[in-house]
């Protein structure tokens, strides 16, 4: 049966179930009861006998609760300010929550708990505050929320650590989320990974600026769709100083060729998320290619990056590293060397 507006609106002035919070704010019905018992979170009106309803201000101090614990706040000093700002708003006559402004929603705008959500949160294990936060804003489909916990992850940690510590298992336990529950998750996917891929580029195409050295080459296998990885080397290169070209996925074999030619960078990554998409031909091609006039002709070191390359079987002379940090050292290595 559907419900229509009207009695939604009235359903929601009655209140929500503690379970009913729990999936619009993308964290677990223990989680809540656990603010609730430790930090007196809870409905500001209970009658005697009757399941705990969640008013629209009760759901305001949860998501500031989730706001600020997202941001590295101690969850005690979390539900200290989150409760004051109830208190603010009660004697100010006003029902919506202060911390984002009048009447912000999840959404930043609109009525308290009316933004999308999921049922679970991710499942990151243990992780920095950053990526859990990150990933309790993806689930519940936060853009703002989203796009200011990356950003400031790169800020204060560096594209490095952000992407290892707070992109990528965020990312990863979305994946898994898609891959188990099918398409009840690949909003959360898509939204996270879109804004992941917006800072990532922000950063890369900044103004900042760039050592005289020749510029390293970015493309992915023949068959490979996936670029993030890409765009996080080309954020940490801009970091550093260093020139890229970025060619992204899906390179045809003879287009990279050709763009070895025409550009004679120092450095080449060819980057391969699964074995289906590893080319093992091709970087043997790239890691012959000679380019540059007759009697000093030169060629390229080749980075084979992801987890799609067996690195047993690399062609000699090519480099297999296993982590960002560790290519785009080499990848520093081999145009400033």
């Amino acid at each position: 049966m559907v419900t229509s507006p009207a009695a939604q609106d009235a359903l929601e002035e009655a209140g929500l179930p503690t379970g009913g919070v729990a999936q619009r704010l993308g964290v677990s019905p223990t989680t809540v009861r656990s603010w609730e018992r430790r930090y007196g979170i809870g409905p500001a009106h209970r009658e005697a006998g009757h399941h705990r309803r969640w008013s629209p201000q009760d759901i305001a101090v949860l998501e500031a609760m989730c706001r600020l614990t997202a941001r590295g706040v101690p969850p005690g000093e979390a539900a200290r300010a989150a409760l004051a700002q109830r208190t603010v708003a009660d004697h100010a006559g006003t029902s919506g929550p202060v911390l984002g402004g009048p009447g912000a929603g999840p959404m930043g705008g609109g009525r308290p708990g009316r933004g999308p959500g999921g049922s679970r949160a991710l499942r990151v294990g243990a992780v920095r505050p950053e990526c859990r936060g990150l990933a309790r804003a993806a689930v519940r489909l936060d853009a703002p929320e989203v796009a200011r916990i990356l950003r400031e992850a790169v800020e204060s940690l560096g594209v490095i650590e952000a992407w290892t510590e707070v992109m990528m298992p965020a990312l990863r336990a979305a994946g898994r989320k898609w891959s188990v529950d099918g398409e009840h998750y690949v909003e959360v996917e898509h939204l996270l990974s879109w804004h992941v891929s917006s800072v990532l580029r922000g950063v890369a195409v900044g103004t900042a600026a760039t050592r005289a050295v020749p510029p390293v080459l970015l493309a992915a296998a023949p068959a490979e769709l996936h670029s993030l990885p890409l765009e996080a080397t080309a954020a940490a290169l801009t970091e550093r100083g260093l020139p890229f070209r970025m060619l992204g996925a899906a390179v045809p074999p003879q287009a990279l060729l050709d763009a070895l030619r025409r550009i004679g960078p120092r450095a080449v990554m060819l980057w391969s998320q699964d074995r289906r998409s590893a080319d093992g031909e091709l970087l043997g091609q790239v890691g012959a290619s000679l380019w540059g006039p007759r009697g000093s002709r030169g060629g390229a070191v080749v980075v084979a990056a992801g987890p799609g390359w067996a690195r047993s079987r690399l062609p000699v002379g090519t480099a297999g590293p296993r982590t960002l940090a560790d290519a785009v050292d080499l990848l520093e290595q081999a145009v400033t060397g």
